[in-house]
């Protein structure tokens, strides 16, 4: 790990020569002013950042100066909250000021403060080390200690009980000596936890994406290893674990993409430390591409201080994988990853966790890059996680999946609003799947949309390696005339000729011989990103008028390499 430990290094450098940034209540008000996040948090963030920096740097030298840390942990004490202004929530429903506002940030701020105490010992200025004490006390953990009443997050099977429980008992293990008030705060953090593993299905899968995967997962195995270390316990040994565990490794879609389903990203990043822990605990390779094993060193301490202590997992390079085909019945995603090519495909209901309407969606991408395309967790704002407003933005509606539009309808949001799995057939070179998702639609006189998916891969026949062809059919029937539209979602700009619709990456391409009947127009469509950068969508719409009764509606795509390129490339 040695270039981690020179990352931290040069990170606590830049803190010791840069100054903590304020946190002005000038950006804290923007989240209920314009409904911005993104104007405080990076402030917060980088504050965190700092913190970690300085903190990480003392665990792997014991000879560190700790004045510029004792300063950023007296700072820290001093902030009006820990937790986020989007989560005022959880301190007002329970009639508390903001100081005590239980969060995941809040949680995570404890934890890293906690340990920061405990590793420090008597280096540690004792002044500073109380009041670090005696405010993860009052922030965080007296609010589990010593209050029957439950937060909003114990209930809630998805990241946020095992993040906020996790760093919670990580901070209460680290400060507190065994006794009747670290019971109380084990216990709660334990059951949030078997509450978080009750949102899995057997499969594993999560349908929060890789991501809130990491997020959730790796804090749930942080206080799990201290937890067994503590009271011999193993929630690793809990029946879903394993199966939990292998979720990156079955919807990998190659080359470290997965695919961006609800408000996940294409290109998440897996801790070494958490990558190597799974496979000495579990016997479960993360995918070599997705671990981050450079130098840079992550906000979050648990990420940190965990790769420190558990190392990286072993990583096998120059390895083409093998074709490999998963269906996750749960969580109702298929994904087939080629040697070069890759597909996948989601059913499930419009009322997940981090829910988008996407019933139907696809993805293909080809040589490490997306060609059709999930775009993934937009920018969170005011309103972005508001059931009456979250399905007015792009990313989450069903108007930016590749997804049919019905009689000038999207698909509508809540669980009830389910697709139904009616094939599915693995084959040596791909896979077929039939959902319907009619469902997903208050459309009158719609009485049944099926949407066919039969993907095929060909193998290396042409020297710009594999390639693979999808057969999209979506049959429609109903009681009345109405237009339906095709809509095909990509960052790239599609370019129409001669009957034809290309999407050209860098390295790879997508194809699709467009049907007879159709009108076709491209909405190119500007948006911000989930980090608020600018980001351009296309959006391909075919238009059909169809007739009452039953009408199928082909699509043709095939992708592969830009020819020439990949040869030069390699």
């Amino acid at each position: 790990m040695r270039d981690l430990s020179e990352g931290i290094r040069a990170a606590a450098d830049a803190a010791r020569s840069t100054p903590l940034p304020p946190l002005p209540f000038s950006a804290y008000r923007r989240f209920d002013d314009d409904g911005d996040r993104l104007a405080y948090e990076e402030l917060y963030f980088r504050r965190r950042a700092h913190v970690t920096a300085l903190a990480a740097e003392a665990l792997i030298d014991e000879a560190a100066p700790l004045d510029a840390l004792a300063d950023a942990l007296w700072a820290v004490c001093d902030e009006y909250t820990w937790a986020l202004p989007a989560h005022e929530m959880h301190a007002t429903r329970l009639d508390r000021g903001m100081d005590r506002c239980l969060d995941l940030f809040a949680a995570l701020t404890a934890h890293l403060l906690a340990e920061t105490v405990q590793l420090c010992g008597e280096r540690l200025d004792p002044r500073v080390a109380r009041r670090v004490r005696d405010q993860v006390d009052h922030r965080v953990l007296s609010l589990l200690a010593d209050d029957e009443r439950p937060l909003l997050w114990e209930d809630w099977a998805h990241n946020w009980a095992a993040v906020c429980g996790g760093a919670a008992g990580l901070a209460a293990l680290a400060l507190w000596p065994q006794g009747p008030r670290l019971t109380r705060v084990v216990d709660r953090c334990r059951a949030a936890q078997l509450t978080y593993l009750s949102g899995f299905g057997d499969d594993g899968g999560c349908a929060e994406g890789v991501d809130y995967w990491v997020f959730g997962f790796a804090h749930f195995v942080y206080f799990a290893e201290e937890l067994r270390a503590a009271t011999g316990e193993d929630l690793l040994a809990h029946p879903k674990v394993a199966a939990v565990a292998r979720f990156p490794s079955a919807v990998h879609l190659g080359g470290g993409l997965f695919p961006a389903f609800s408000d996940a990203a294409e290109r998440p990043r897996v801790p070494a430390g958490l990558a190597a822990l799974l496979e000495r605990r579990l016997g479960v390779r993360v995918p070599a591409e997705a671990v981050e094993t450079g130098a840079a060193v992550a906000r979050d301490w648990g990420d940190v201080s965990r790769t420190l202590r558990w190392g990286a997992p072993r990583l096998d390079s120059g390895l083409r994988p093998a074709p490999t085909t998963t269906h996750l019945p749960d969580l109702a995603w298929t994904v087939d990853r080629g040697a070069d090519v890759a597909f996948a495909a989601k059913g499930g209901h419009n009322g997940e966790p981090h829910n988008h309407n996407d019933l139907g969606q696809f993805v293909l991408a080809a040589h490490g890059e997306v060609l059709l395309a999930d775009l993934g967790g937009g920018e969170y704002r005011n309103g972005y996680f508001d059931d009456a407003t979250r399905y007015t933005y792009l990313h989450t509606s069903s108007r930016g999946h590749s997804v049919p539009r019905v009689d000038s309808r999207e698909q509508s949001a809540g669980g009830e609003r389910g697709a139904r799995l009616m094939h599915h057939q693995l084959c040596d070179d791909g896979v077929d799947l039939t959902l319907d998702i009619a469902g997903a639609y208050e459309v009158p006189g719609l009485t049944a949309l099926r949407r066919g998916f039969a993907w095929r891969r060909d193998g290396d026949s042409d020297g710009d390696g594999e390639s693979g062809e999808l057969l999209l059919v979506d049959e429609v029937e109903t009681g009345r005339p109405m237009r339906v539209e095709e809509v095909f979602v990509s960052r790239l700009r599609p370019e129409a000729r001669a009957g034809h619709v290309t999407w050209r990456g860098v390295v790879a391409q997508a194809r699709l011989a467009l049907p007879d009947g159709g009108t076709a127009h491209v909405e190119e469509v500007e948006t911000t990103d989930h980090e608020g950068a600018p980001d351009t969508v296309f959006l391909l719409r075919v238009g059909f008028d169809l007739p009452a009764g039953r009408s199928g509606l082909s699509f043709r795509f095939t992708v592969g390499g830009v020819s020439g390129v990949i040869a030069g490339a390699q």
